[in-house]
């Protein structure tokens, strides 16, 4: 809805932070002062996931998030989950839903080894996404990105250790505080905002907006799709709109008039209505970004506005 003046609602969606307290300070600090005290004290804020691993400020970041609400009482706040959360989560057990830990390994199991799933205590009960988090994978270098692996698959040693734990320890599950817990088990999978303004070439559109962490898989029908998603259902091996590439990366056909935003990608993306904000990618060295609508502006950490 627009407010009674007729100005546009803003919506603020926030890429991919992983565990960068600092950035995370930096690029708040940097939004507030963009954009006018009125529009950012009421906006609809979307975190886009990915909170944890690859930075050393886990704890501390989920520390800042869980506060928003009471200190921007005014402010909406969606906290999308990301395929590093959904892990963590795996891990430390608190995914929605029942469902038979060792239905979600099989797909995989040629990887166990290659990969170092977590053998620990409680493993037995434990997600395929879980294991591959808290495990230790054998590769020590990271070709895709150019950097050492940090414990597994998914960087997860600055996590545990932001914690005060070795990485791969049960104790994390101990460690983990249950203000966190209740944070990774309430994150949503998709959220969906009606009539979202966004400036194009053509003038101020009246959009339908989709954010999901990823994508929307190609191919797939997008009604069906949003219920699954909603559903959080954790009994597949793995969630292909929170973790997917390319088969995730355009808007599906079927939707018009939508805008569909995501993080996880690695990349600062526009196209059209298809926006990916993630220029961080969890590496130490670049920003942390996040879109401004209706305006389109683009706002990181790294800017220097005085």
């Amino acid at each position: 809805m627009t407010d009674p003046n007729n100005k546009p609602r803003t919506v603020i969606c926030v890429g991919d932070i992983h565990g960068y307290l600092t950035k995370l300070l930096n690029l708040w600090s940097n939004l507030r002062s963009q954009i006018d005290p009125d529009s950012f004290n009421t906006a609809t804020v979307i975190f886009l996931g990915d909170y944890c691993d690859r930075g050393p400020d886990t704890r501390k970041v989920i520390d800042f998030l869980i506060t928003l609400p009471k200190r921007y009482s005014n402010q909406k706040h969606v906290f999308l989950s990301g395929n590093h959360d959904f892990a963590f989560g795996g891990f430390v057990g608190v995914l929605a839903g029942e469902f038979e830990a060792k239905e979600t390994w099989m797909e995989y199991a040629d990887n166990e080894e290659r990969e170092g799933w977590y053998k620990g205590e409680g493993y037995e009960k434990m997600h395929l996404q879980g294991r591959r988090w808290g495990g230790w994978i054998k590769a020590k270098f990271n070709a895709a990105k150019g950097i050492d692996y940090k414990g597994s698959i998914y960087d997860a040693a600055p996590t545990f250790e932001s914690y005060g734990v070795a990485h791969g320890s049960s104790e994390l599950m101990k460690a983990v505080p249950e203000a966190h817990k209740k944070f990774l088990a309430d994150m949503v999978w998709v959220h969906e905002e009606d009539d979202v303004c966004i400036e194009t070439q053509e003038g101020v559109k009246h959009c339908k907006l989709i954010a999901v962490h990823a994508g929307l898989e190609r191919g797939k029908n997008v009604r069906e799709q949003l219920e699954f998603l909603k559903a959080k259902d954790a009994r597949v091996p793995k969630v292909t709109d929170l973790s997917g590439r390319k088969d995730v990366w355009d808007i599906p056909k079927e939707l018009t008039e939508t805008i569909l935003v995501s993080g996880h990608h690695g990349k600062l993306h526009i196209e059209g209505l298809r926006l990916i904000i993630d220029e961080g990618g969890g590496l130490e060295g670049n920003p942390v970004a996040a879109i401004v609508l209706p305006s389109m502006k683009i706002v990181r950490d790294t800017d220097n506005f005085s």
